[in-house]
């Protein structure tokens, strides 16, 4: 069984402007957020933990060289010059994952199957996802900005709880329990924002599987470079994901409106 635990939330919150991240409703409002990327790495002094840290899981030997190599004068990489892609080539692309996963099937005492459903392209309801960070404890944010968010990010994975009766007819009851996005350019980069599960499927797993899912996601799309924000307390469970703290030195920036 994979091993479960407490997601943090990121950057869009269901309230008020946060500058940085909280692992659940009981962690304090002063925690300090830590920036991860997927790689292996050692682990990190006493003090990783209470710092801001940058993660990434790149599949090429060096992080910071695949990214300012294209910039260098004295870059020996030859670079071919592509035309564009067309339309129809850009229509051709295939699908970032199957629609549709089935995670986990449970049989309930009373009889009624469960699944729970990793799914890369259902729609998220506005008002179930505002309803899931209320479990969570996250702050509510304008459900406008929320339903913004969702439309322009590069790929929006859900986990639902489809139930059903054995000797019922029809699609069953289906329940939002885990969220998790990834914004990016669509060619080097990717970050994973807002990662949450209900806290009544916590403990299964399934927060792993489903960041694992994401990150097959945009590897599928030969997208490399991905990065994540996390709580300190749960920096563990992201580097037993293959995320890697500051690798090679590199530190995470903010900037916030001083006002």
């Amino acid at each position: 069984m994979l091993s479960g635990a407490t997601i943090p939330p990121s950057s869009f919150y269901c309230g008020r402007r946060r500058h940085h991240a909280h692992s659940n409703s009981n962690s304090n409002s002063n925690s300090n957020s830590i920036r991860l990327f997927p790689s292996p790495s050692p682990s990190p002094s006493p003090a990783a933990a209470t710092r801001k840290l940058k993660l990434y899981c790149p599949p090429v030997p060096s992080f910071w060289d695949s990214i300012r190599s294209g910039f260098k004068k004295d870059n020996p990489t030859q670079v071919i010059d592509m035309p564009p892609p067309t339309l129809s080539e850009e229509e051709e692309e295939p699908p970032l994952l199957p629609r549709e996963v089935v995670l986990l099937q449970n049989s309930l005492p009373d009889g009624t199957i469960e699944q729970i459903i990793f799914s890369s392209g259902a729609d998220v309801d506005v008002y179930e996802l505002q309803t899931l960070c209320d479990k969570v404890g996250w702050p509510r944010r304008p459900l406008s900005k929320v339903a913004a968010a969702l439309k322009n990010s590069y790929l929006v994975a859900t986990l639902h709880s489809l139930k059903k009766s054995p000797d019922s007819e029809g699609d069953g009851r289906k329940e939002l329990i885990g969220m998790a996005r990834a914004t990016s350019d669509h060619a080097f980069n990717a970050t994973i924002w807002d990662v949450l599960v209900d806290p009544n499927y916590q403990g299964q797993g399934l927060g792993k599987a489903l960041v694992e899912q994401l990150i097959r996601a945009l590897l599928q799309r030969d997208i490399g470079n991905i990065t994540l924000f996390a709580d300190g307390q749960v920096v563990d469970f992201y580097r037993n994901l293959g995320f890697q703290p500051d690798p090679e030195g590199i530190k995470g920036m903010f900037w916030y409106p001083r006002y």
